[in-house]
């Protein structure tokens, strides 16, 4: 028998050991592995690699479950978005599955309603669900299974029931209280008027009567058949814009992601209506920072951080929208490492700053007046789900689905037992504003699964859910992994900031440090709170181990095999 051979870890490798103490270890698997939010999410995506799916099929398998499990984040009312790694031809695809607006939906049919702004909540703010033309475009093409096999899971847990899970549970009493406003939301979500507690087993029928119909038709069940009838009828009676023409116009796109190297990673992100490019610019302006060397979450750290952010959602703000609205050659140079160069100039490294978006003028020089405004918004909140997989052939998936509120909109269509997602409030009123809403439109998206390759193959599949926070998450994460060498756990357990109106910091960073950002001009936010959610596998380009990381602001693990 041959003798153990072991791959010695340089000491710079488990750096991380100081940095974050509130961790656990990673799990470590060669065959298969999936990382998602909920328990149950995971073991079914782990069943389907086991018995032989590929990392596709475990992937869907998960996502439905998660629409089952985790209603305050996620369902079939909602929006998708993927990047598959294919092992067979070694190319990486993108996939837009977010739906578009109601053709009725324009500034001028808003203001007719005496509407100055989209309402965050309830019927007016619904986009057509794009995520069920997403798992079935996603299966067509990659998978190994048909879609009834894959939403069996989630169909047996909404018939059922299911345990709910502490960081679920929390979530649904803090929208006990919407959910009530809207009968059917209350009968569908809420257990004798109130949210379930944790343990207390749930479950949805009337959602696993849905499923079963579009196991047994197909996507066309819920955007041509007797679903999109059941939506769009519940749409009407609700005098909102959505409708069955509306539904049944929908369709999936296939995209190429875009991307930027970051100290010999090639990390991959999705275009407009994406916010992807903002975490690639800000990379590209951090890259010539000896970021390391000034120490992790220290205040000279979280400064720098921040001004790249800034710089990179003030362009965001101005420009992200449907695909058609952002050229092409104003795109390529907000991911530019000249354009990182000359915005990097304008960064007071003693001094908070503030910074105004590129010109749309490829031409003109940094810091010009952005002929459209600013956007209107920021988009604090969001709440979503995100999770990875990879199989043994190579495969390598990273998912993101969400109703962007909690429960979306806050309403159920009719007897589907769907939440239906509230993404059309994110559009803009605004005649002179590229995301301005208007019929077929994507709107601004904060959706953005990522991966990162090294030597052309995958080394790291991750995603940080949480709206406004994505982007900027997807930064301090990679940081943590290639900068300061954490593990794939460790990386997205460290304490992180969340900047919008002003900065907040999670626990673990010190006071110290909070006393030196407020010196240097930073509003703080007051002190508690956590900021979004983090699956990840990370690919061992030695050995080819996967490694999975489950954020611990979850319910979710890790597993593999």
């Amino acid at each position: 028998m041959p003798a153990m051979r072991l791959i010695s870890i340089p000491a710079a490798a488990i750096c991380w050991l100081a940095l974050v103490a509130d961790t656990r270890p990673p799990v470590i698997v060669r065959n298969g592995l999936i990382a998602t939010s909920q328990p149950l999410a995971s073991a079914a995506g782990l069943r389907v690699l086991q018995e032989g799916g590929n990392a596709i099929d475990a992937a869907l398998t998960a996502a439905a479950v998660l629409a089952v499990t985790e209603p305050t984040m996620t369902g079939v009312g909602g929006d998708l978005f993927a990047i598959v790694y294919d092992a067979k031809s070694g190319k990486l695809v993108g996939l837009n599955a977010s739906g578009r607006a109601p053709a009725k939906a324009t500034p001028a049919a808003f203001r007719a309603r005496g509407l100055a702004d989209i309402p965050n909540g309830g019927p007016l703010s619904v986009s057509v669900p794009g995520a069920v033309d997403g798992w079935a475009e996603l299966l067509q093409r990659f998978g190994t299974r048909p879609l009834a096999r894959v939403l069996e899971p989630a169909i047996g847990y909404a018939r059922d029931g299911y345990a709910v899970t502490p960081v679920i549970a929390e979530q649904w009493e803090a929208a006990a209280d919407r959910l009530a406003k809207d009968p059917a939301a209350a009968a569908t979500f809420l257990v004798n008027g109130r949210a379930p507690r944790p343990g207390e087993i749930v479950s949805n029928p009337k959602l696993a009567a849905t499923l079963q119909t579009i196991a047994r038709e197909g996507r066309d069940a819920f955007y041509r058949g007797p679903i999109a009838q059941a939506i769009a009828a519940d749409m009407a009676k609700r005098d909102a814009f959505l409708t069955a023409e509306d539904l049944s116009a929908h369709k999936s796109d296939w995209v190429d992601p875009i991307s930027t190297s970051y100290r010999g990673h090639d990390v991959y992100e999705l275009p407009p209506n994406t916010q992807g490019f903002a975490a690639l610019e800000m990379l590209n302006i951090l890259e010539a920072y000896d970021v390391a060397g000034l120490g992790h979450n220290s205040a000279a750290y979280l400064h720098l951080l921040v001004e790249a952010k800034k710089i990179a959602y003030a362009d965001r703000d101005a420009y992200l929208a449907d695909p058609g609205s952002l050229p092409g050659d104003l795109l390529r140079r907000l991911i530019s490492k000249d354009y990182a160069a000359e915005r990097r100039k304008e960064i007071n490294l003693s001094k908070a700053g503030t910074y105004a978006p590129a010109s749309r003028s490829s031409e003109a020089g940094d810091g010009a007046t952005n002929p459209l405004g600013s956007g209107p918004w920021h988009v604090a909140a969001g709440d979503t789900v995100y999770l990875t997989a990879a199989d043994q052939h190579g495969n390598v998936v990273s998912l993101i689905q969400s109703l962007f509120n909690t429960f979306g909109a806050g309403i159920v269509a009719a007897d589907t037992g769907i939440a239906l997602h509230n993404r059309g409030s994110l559009f803009s009123l605004s005649p002179s504003h590229p995301n301005v809403i208007g019929p077929g439109k994507r709107p601004f998206h904060t959706l953005v699964p990522a991966m990162v390759l090294k030597d052309g193959r995958p080394w790291l599949s991750f995603g940080v859910m949480g709206g406004d926070h994505q982007a900027q998450g997807h930064v301090q994460v990679l940081l943590n992994l290639i900068d300061f060498k954490m593990d794939v756990q460790a990386a997205g357990d460290a304490p992180r900031f969340n900047h919008a109106a002003r900065l907040a910091l999670e626990d673990g960073i010190s006071e110290d440090v909070r006393a030196k950002l407020a010196a240097m001009g930073h509003s703080l936010a007051e002190r508690g709170g956590t900021h979004g959610g983090y699956q990840a596998i990370l690919i061992d380009p030695r050995t080819k181990a996967l490694s999975g990381g489950s954020d611990r602001r979850k319910d979710g693990v890790a597993v593999g095999y």
